[in-house]
């Protein structure tokens, strides 16, 4: 008699069994049922290696789109992975140089297939890291105020060092300041003023501000001046002088001179004749000038006579 199959191993561990055949659902589901979709993603570049000697001296693109086909959960999985293109430039060289964006060379996840790369290529222009020092060179417009004359202007600092790309800085032979107003300024005096950097060197050293000192110096004129009394203190017996005024030769400064109507009272002449030793000799006559707040000193060049006799 023929005997029946045994099925009983069908009903043995039937939980596990049934557990078994979910998760395995589950994977199927996940792994091949799920949604497949077509996104662009930009990768940003990574250079690596660059020899400290060399610059990349051309704007480039440094991102590139990436087409990818996959399950949706992988997607957002690479999303959150922040995943590069890596350049290795150890071996680069001054000149040009073309990157091929590979799709072999994104470290994607498993799974995602790369549709497009744009661009395909990139180039990097690879160039010497160079400092080059420059002169700066102050600009003006207009003319101090009348009676003054621009002494120096003088740049703090007077010259600046870029660092940079080689072939760019070859091009720049000095840099130049902002226009410095000059324009009626009557006193010494220091400002901050921008460089007047071109497209290029602003981008490698920025806004860059300095000090400009500008200092002025009065006009001086030279003028004989006549009929300066010379002054005496109270003696007794009184005496005087002979010659009872002097002529003196003096720098005195312009704008003084054109509002001033009577130029002896810029000066003040004096003897020392308090003692009766003095009486019937020659005495030095001292003369100075009057001190005008802001204004330069007067000069005395030369005081004719240079004595004068003390009489009873």
């Amino acid at each position: 008699m023929k005997r029946s199959p045994d099925l009983s191993f069908l009903s043995r561990h039937w939980l596990l069994k049934v557990l078994s055949l979910i998760i395995g659902a589950s994977l199927w589901y996940f792994v091949v049922g799920e949604d497949r979709v077509d996104l662009t993603v930009t990768i940003p570049l990574e250079l690596r290696n660059l020899p400290s000697n060399l610059v990349i001296a051309n704007q480039y693109k440094k991102e590139i789109e990436v087409s990818l086909s996959g399950s949706r959960r992988m997607i957002q999985e690479m999303r959150q992975q922040n995943i590069s293109l890596p350049v290795d430039l150890g071996k680069a060289e001054p000149g040009a140089l073309v990157i091929k964006n590979e799709a072999e060379s994104i470290p994607l996840p498993r799974g995602l297939t790369v549709q497009r790369v744009q661009p395909a290529n990139i180039t990097l222009l690879v160039d010497k890291l160079v400092q080059k020092d420059f002169t700066i060179i102050p600009v003006t417009k207009g003319k101090p105020a009348a009676g003054f004359i621009l002494e120096s202007l003088t740049l703090n600092p007077a010259h600046i060092t870029v660092t940079g790309p080689q072939t760019v800085l070859d091009k720049e032979n000095a840099v130049a300041t902002a226009v410095i107003d000059l324009e009626g300024i009557d006193r010494s005096g220091t400002s901050q003023v921008h460089l007047n950097l071109n497209e290029t060197l602003l981008k490698l050293i920025g806004e860059t501000v300095i000090e400009a000192k500008a200092t002025l110096t009065e006009i001086m004129v030279k003028k004989t001046v006549r009929g300066v009394p010379v002054m005496i203190a109270e003696t007794v017996p009184p005496i005087k002088i002979v010659p009872a005024t002097v002529t003196v030769d003096a720098e005195i400064p312009e704008q003084i001179v054109r509002v001033t109507s009577e130029l002896a009272m810029l000066f003040r002449a004096s003897v020392n004749a308090t003692t009766d030793n003095n009486v019937g000799k020659e005495v030095q006559v001292l003369v100075n000038g009057v001190n005008l707040p802001g204004h330069a000193p007067i000069v005395i060049l030369n005081i004719t006579p240079n004595k004068v006799r003390i009489l009873p």
